[in-house]
């Protein structure tokens, strides 16, 4: 990792906990909520927070709000743009609570999930909170108007694409038996996962008032970047198991990842096969044996090896990309060298 990217997490580390206090004190609710009739008693004080604080505090790679650091730096914006960079790691975070509840998921980042550890009332709240908290931040940044709209304009945008490729999501994983094509996953990712690389690099860009056409190519290179991403975390969770995750929940869960996908193109007779495994893993949990047999199933149809063929020719199509759009300056290629950055994690 460049030592670079070390400091700049650092720094963005403490960006987020001036967004996310522990115990917010008068000043944190006025600046987020506005003059309240009332101050709010202590227990909110340190209960509100509480959710995020415990999924934020388990990790998490911040190549998110990286990105955006580095695209506003890349284009000539010399503080980064960094009180901006906690605006997608939050909603993020607040994506993954909502994501776990809909998932029934019992695990995240090593620990149990929100709902399960602060209540499912507490946590969809949470949650909710976490794609609003953040827009402050647009308000208070240094930039033009026309800019400062814009940034709204492309979060909502990108929030509502991403609550669409959800959408995709749960209803492939509610149905066993329907496997979509290749085509339609890679295009449900990009709205679910892509997308908030793609707004990462955007705001980063708009932020530093790049041209328009700069920032549509850093938003599509990202976008591809975050869709081979998705594939790699798919593969790992088939292997070796996601950090903080049990290998194999996505065959609990029913999901219809790319290794799935093209297992069934190489083999079509494997779809009913693994319908019948994702039934049984679902209603067994995720120590079923069920889980073991439909990974090895997927496995000898030599799918796992193709989807990172996939992934990584995304990754070299985004780097194309980025090669024409990036100025020729030490900023400009460490940005560069955030697309590779993604598939060693």
């Amino acid at each position: 990792m460049h030592p670079e990217y070390t400091e700049l997490l650092a720094e963005i580390e403490g960006e987020l906990r001036s967004v996310l206090p522990e115990a917010p004190d008068d000043a944190w609710f006025t600046r987020f909520f506005g003059r309240l009739d009332a101050a709010p008693r202590e227990n909110l004080r340190r209960t509100l927070n509480a959710p995020a604080l415990d999924l934020v505090r388990r990790g998490g790679k911040r190549w998110r709000p990286l990105l955006l650091t580095l695209a506003a730096t890349a284009f000539g914006r010399e503080d980064g743009a960094l009180s901006l960079s906690p605006l997608v790691e939050i909603a993020h975070n607040g994506t993954l609570i909502v994501d776990d509840i809909e998932d029934g998921a019992d695990t995240r980042r090593g620990g149990p999930a929100i709902h399960l550890a602060h209540g499912l009332d507490v946590a969809v709240n949470a949650g909710n909170l976490l794609y609003f908290l953040p827009l402050v931040l647009i308000d208070e940044l240094e930039v033009p108007v026309e800019s400062r709209l814009e940034l709204h304009a492309r979060y909502g945008l990108h929030l509502r694409r991403l609550h669409l490729g959800q959408a995709m999501d749960i209803l492939w994983h509610r149905d066993h038996a329907f496997v979509p094509d290749r085509g339609s996953y890679l295009a449900m990712c990009a709205l679910k996962t892509g997308v908030l690389a793609r707004a990462a690099a955007e705001f980063g860009a708009v932020a530093a008032l790049a041209p328009a056409t700069a920032v549509e190519t850093l938003g599509s290179a990202f976008e591809r970047a975050g869709v081979a991403f998705q594939i790699f975390d798919d593969l790992l969770n088939l292997t070796t198991g996601n950090p903080g995750k049990r290998r194999g929940d996505d065959i609990v869960e029913g999901k219809k990842s790319l290794p799935v996908i093209l297992a069934c193109e190489a083999r079509p007779a494997l779809a009913g096969e693994l319908a019948a495994l994702f039934a049984r893993a679902a209603a067994e949990g995720p120590l079923s044996s069920a889980v073991d047999e439909a990974i090895r199933r997927i496995e000898e149809t030599g799918a796992l090896a193709a989807a990172e063929r996939s992934a990584r020719g995304l990754l070299d199509q985004a780097a194309a990309e980025l090669a024409s759009a990036l100025p020729a300056t030490p900023a400009g290629r460490l940005l560069a060298d955030l697309v590779p950055f993604l598939e060693g994690r």
